[in-house]
């Protein structure tokens, strides 16, 4: 019979496993300590060049840097721009005579990746960028927007001025895609549509308030004034019962409004691509990963040269 584990074995099995690997490791630390002594010289050799290659890597017309910007899908779904925007990401399946091609076969940009944008109180504006792939479609708390993405590639310092034309040459992309101009046809039509009745709507509003206010015999106005003069008392009690409804649909209408405005094709950018200042392979990040590596090999060559001669009876054998 299978001896079953329980919760107070499965803790003690896990605190032995990472004891022998704490143990390992200082016994690598050790040993490694111990050839950087006796064989300095290759060591030190070994950290020279991997240096002299990061100071090489991180050169100024070298870095490397993130460019991102916010994507407004103005009609197609999610799906739709995925399935469009996926040869970019893969560099293949990508037709020779697209606009963005050129730029992708030279290698002067690489990394294209869409990231979700999230709306943490789903009122429909945008708090941050889920760069972490952190959010679930199902989270009810940080809610990923339907109708924006953000859209991000890597492009090198010495071809920034180039990203004027990537983004056009990008849109130009997208935007070509016929099942992406079908759904923004649909959108803009019902869009149109939508601004025409909030405005007319917040009309009707206004005229119902003035006739209330106004017009009502029931609602004694003061003294001196009249419905005729156009007089509306906002401080007064009585203009609170149409106030909240004139804010929330004048709130309405400008979003709808601005919405109709960017709404020039399938897919547009809230703003321009823009780069990020820190850029991926800074020397300050990239001098103590290769001051590592090159401790690492120069121990490894260091083990190699301890072994030799073991090494080379082995290979006679």
């Amino acid at each position: 019979m299978e001896h079953e584990m329980n919760f107070f074995d499965l803790c003690a099995a896990c605190a032995r496993a990472i004891g022998r690997g704490c143990m390992a490791l200082g016994r690598l630390l050790e040993r490694m300590a111990r050839l950087t002594w006796r064989y300095w010289w290759i060591v030190l050799t070994m950290v020279v060049l991997f240096i002299a290659a990061a100071i090489y890597y991180t050169r100024q017309d070298n870095l490397t840097f993130k460019v991102n910007a916010t994507a407004m899908l103005n009609g197609p779904t999610i799906q739709q721009f995925e399935q469009a925007f996926s040869p970019l990401r893969s560099g293949q399946l990508l037709d020779k005579d697209a606009s963005i091609a050129p730029f992708l076969n030279k290698g002067e940009v690489k990394a294209f990746e869409t990231y979700r944008v999230v709306d943490c109180k789903n009122d429909g504006i945008a708090d941050y960028v889920d760069f972490k792939h952190k959010s679930s479609p199902t989270d009810t708390l940080r809610v990923q927007m339907q109708d924006r993405l953000c859209l991000q590639f890597r492009i090198k310092l010495r071809h920034m001025t180039l990203v004027p034309e990537i983004e056009t040459a990008v849109l130009n992309w997208l935007n070509g895609n016929g099942a992406m101009q079908q759904s923004y046809e649909t959108y803009i039509k019902n869009l149109k549509e939508e601004v025409a009745f909030n405005h007319s709507q917040a009309l009707k509003l206004d005229s119902l308030t003035s006739c209330y206010y106004f017009n009502n015999p029931a609602i004694g106005m003061p003294e001196g004034y009249t419905g005729n003069n156009g007089v509306s008392f906002f401080g007064d009690r009585r203009i609170r019962l149409f106030l909240d409804d004139i804010y929330k649909q004048h709130d309405h209408m400008q979003q709808e409004d601005y919405r109709l405005q960017l709404a020039t094709a399938p897919v547009s950018l809230e703003n321009h691509f823009c780069v990020d200042p820190n850029p991926l392979n800074s020397r300050r990040k990239m001098l103590p990963l290769f001051l590592l590596l090159g401790w690492c090999v120069g121990c490894g060559i260091a083990e190699i040269t301890d072994k030799r001669k073991v090494i080379l009876a082995w290979l006679k054998q």
